[in-house]
């Protein structure tokens, strides 16, 4: 048996950040984002974390699947990027003008992706899609952008939706929507808006909250790539969540065609604050015609983690490192489900793998409330996932680690 958490801590603390921080917590991390449901079994605050762990401020520990929602790809505190970040801040940092390791980094980006004709740094990964998308605008000198219904591309206005908050219509007036995987839509799409397109952007397979995740048709991207070249658009992928857990040459690389540009954050440097944005070369003079910087967007310490994470990242050959291990986890969970009578979906890539427990379906709608509860148990028990967002495995997560997890399945199950 699993001792059985709680949080007396984090409730404290939390208590004192609403008086001082909206929501007290917000984002992802926040309770009303709908991620931690139901919100009195997640810690709020964290004390210390390492590999594949994290121990919250009531001294509780968790095999982490969240992964810090992506970034921690090698492990917390990778001995080998943490040194590398520590030798760069020796000698330099924030300065007036930029380190040169900025050009060796670009430089492994452009050998390393296989779209890569240059790299532009930002910090996160709404920076790194709204830059994308302001240099296709440049370019092409046109105004709309097709999205896939379902998408997440960041938190700036242009790639949120009407009814949210803040938004007024004049911030999502150029955006066009149409389903995931469907052809036929796009072909429509373009043709309603005939010269008016000036880039699709798309993360490389759906991976929504709240729904199984969905891999692309077999030659959809293909369909897609055609289509930009006919109506002379950008073909952009966001990269920010998958990118380094499918392949380290990108994603598109993986599914089999070339995108104009690809957008990168999270695990580009395992948890160190930098972002890119990668090209082709006949978009280099559009990204370098925006006005476009932030006051930290050249600091030398994240570019040094980057190259030591992503010459790690090819030394392991990491990619394949982590879907064999989210396969053994996934096929694990699935089978416990199965013995103990219950219908467990896990979708996606194994390397960020999206659960959901379909027994509590309403008419083929999932109701989720089951689900959420199961979530609930396991983390209670110290294995952190959270309700309705796609998980990510790191390389520090060991076989006895997923042998932990799947035990604290079998007793999540007894618990319902």
């Amino acid at each position: 048996m699993y001792p059985i958490y709680t949080h007396e801590k984090s409730r404290e603390i939390f208590e004192r950040a609403l008086k001082v921080i909206p929501s007290g917590l917000y984002g992802h991390q926040g309770p009303a984002e709908g991620c931690w449901m139901p919100v009195e079994e997640w810690p709020a605050f964290t004390e210390k974390a390492q590999g594949s762990y994290f121990w919250d401020v009531d001294g509780n520990k968790y095999i982490d699947y969240m992964c810090a929602y992506g970034p921690n790809i090698l492990g917390y505190n990778d001995a080998d990027v943490d040194a590398a970040a520590m030798e760069q801040l020796k000698k330099e940092n924030c300065v007036t003008a930029p380190h040169k390791i900025m050009v060796d980094f670009a430089e492994l980006l452009v050998d390393t992706v296989a779209c890569a004709d240059w790299a532009f740094f930002c910090k996160n990964g709404s920076d790194a899609t709204t830059g994308a998308v302001m240099a296709a605008r440049s370019h092409t000198h046109k105004e709309k952008i097709i999205f896939f219904k379902g998408y997440y591309h960041g938190v700036h206005p242009w790639s949120q939706k009407i009814d949210y908050p803040g938004i007024v219509p004049g911030d999502v007036a150029g955006s066009v929507y149409v389903p995931w995987n469907d052809e036929a839509a796009l072909e429509e799409a373009f043709r309603k808006n005939k010269g008016k397109v000036a880039a699709v952007i798309g993360q490389p397979y759906w991976h929504g909250n709240f729904a199984d995740n969905v891999l692309p048709k077999e030659g959809f991207w293909q369909k897609v790539r055609k289509l930009c070249d006919e109506n002379e658009a950008a073909l952009i992928i966001d990269d920010v969540r998958t990118g380094w857990r499918l392949d380290l040459a990108g994603s598109d690389h993986y599914f089999g065609f070339k995108a104009d540009m690809i957008c990168f954050c999270k695990a580009l440097a395992n948890g160190y604050n930098v972002s890119a944005i990668c090209g082709q070369e006949k978009y280099k003079n559009a990204m370098s015609s925006l006005s476009y910087t932030g006051s930290y967007w050249m600091s030398a310490v994240p570019f040094a983690a980057g190259i030591a994470c992503i010459n790690k990242m090819k030394r392991l050959g990491l990619p394949k490192v982590l879907n064999e291990k989210g396969k053994q986890l996934c096929d694990g969970l699935v089978e416990i489900a199965k013995n103990k009578g219950y219908d467990l979906h896990a979708t996606g890539a194994p390397s960020l793998f999206y659960l959901r427990l379909a027994n509590d379906d309403i008419k083929g709608t999932p109701s989720l409330f089951l689900h959420q509860k199961w979530i609930a148990e396991m983390v209670k028990r110290g294995v952190y996932l959270t309700s309705h967002h796609n998980h990510f495995i790191n390389a520090s997560l060991s076989d006895e680690d997923i042998k932990i997890t799947l035990d604290i399945a079998n007793e999540a199950f007894d618990a319902l």
